[in-house]
């Protein structure tokens, strides 16, 4: 039986949040849920080559962490190898995914190093080979997220051709080119010829456009504007506003609460590292010496990612945000947070 396309079951129009490296774990997805959340989340960058090793695939099964709220959503796998690519995407389905994505777009330096990423630009047949492969071990349907060229913007026809004769199930198309980065606007004056080249060459493949949109309004503008468009996602917009795929602009008091949820789940999700790390050294003598003897939970230190999405807006969040930078874990964030509350009540 063929399993179900969820690309399909999608309203026209639909909202994603991108996939972000150190920012779109099971944390924050919860968090974004919590203020207000897309149609389709995606989860962060996951290299195959982590997957398909005995030793990286510790970290790649919690990269690839979904909690019952995320459905659906889509895991984002990355890396240049077609037989990893293969033996990651037969394993996704029994992880509770949706569909699977590769990232032919990240312009990391250190991924595209490694040849994923926009790299794999440079590189079409292989990543067509990584394609084919993860299609061939898996019934989840299968996208790409790329960007319009390696050097060139006009580099975008050659490639989202090629792309799209794969017939993918959906590409996601960065509006910018890997050497543009961020710097410059999206080329939003390319979507109506995109849409006409899918159209032509892969009417069933749904189109997502990235790039500079931040809401709801914008993309109701968006929608009217491109209704060959099919969905719409948003990445750093979310930093200027959590709420962002609703049509709340969220209050100091709003934000500050999502804070303490995101503090509540990250203590929750150390405890639980910290309990499945000492049960495995207890089983794995040569694990426990890895870890030195000592179990370890969530490092402290990417959470302090999060705190200017929580933290602007108002008078003296600045002077917050660095007095949070100092803290060395949750319990002293909770002690300048609640500082600030009584601040507030006197």
């Amino acid at each position: 039986m063929d399993m179900k396309n969820i690309w399909a079951e999608l309203p026209k129009g639909f909202t994603v949040l991108a996939p972000m490296e150190g920012v779109t774990d099971a944390i924050f997805r919860q968090v974004i849920t919590r203020a207000g959340r897309p149609d389709l989340f995606f989860t962060e960058f996951t290299n195959v080559s982590s997957y398909a090793s005995e030793k990286g695939r510790e970290n790649a099964l919690e990269r690839l962490k979904v909690v019952a709220t995320d459905r659906p959503i889509i895991a984002q796998i990355w890396g240049k190898n077609p037989e990893h690519f293969g033996q990651t995407a037969a394993a996704l389905a029994d992880l509770g995914f949706d569909g699977l994505d590769i990232n032919m777009g990240c312009p990391d330096k250190h991924v595209n190093a490694a040849g994923g990423g926009a790299a794999m630009i440079r590189t079409p047949e292989l990543a067509m080979d990584c394609i084919r492969r993860a299609r061939a071990k898996t019934e989840l349907p299968v996208s790409v997220k790329t960007r319009l060229g390696y050097t060139y913007v006009e580099e975008w026809r050659t490639w989202l051709t090629t792309l799209l004769k794969e017939n993918l199930a959906a590409l996601t198309v960065h509006l910018r080119t890997r050497k543009e980065m961020s710097k410059v606007p999206a080329h939003f004056e390319l979507v109506e010829e995109i849409v006409r080249l899918r159209d032509e060459l892969a009417p069933t493949t749904k189109l997502i456009l990235n790039g500079d949109i931040k809401d709801l309004w914008q993309v109701r503008e968006m929608r009217e504007k491109w209704p060959g468009v099919d969905g719409y996602m948003i990445g750093r917009g979310v930093f200027e506003n959590p709420f962002c795929f609703t049509e709340h602009i969220g209050t100091t008091e709003e934000l500050l609460g999502l804070l303490n949820l995101h503090l509540e789940l990250f203590d929750a999700a150390d405890m639980e590292k910290l309990a499945k790390t000492a049960e495995r050294m207890r089983e794995d003598a040569e694990f426990a010496m890895r870890m030195d003897g000592k179990a370890r939970g969530l490092a402290f230190d990417p959470l302090k990612h999060y705190f200017k999405i929580y933290i602007h807006g108002f008078n003296g969040a600045a002077e917050l945000r660095a007095k949070l930078m100092e803290c060395k874990n949750t319990s002293e964030v909770r002690e300048v947070l609640a500082v600030l509350a009584e601040k507030k009540a006197s």
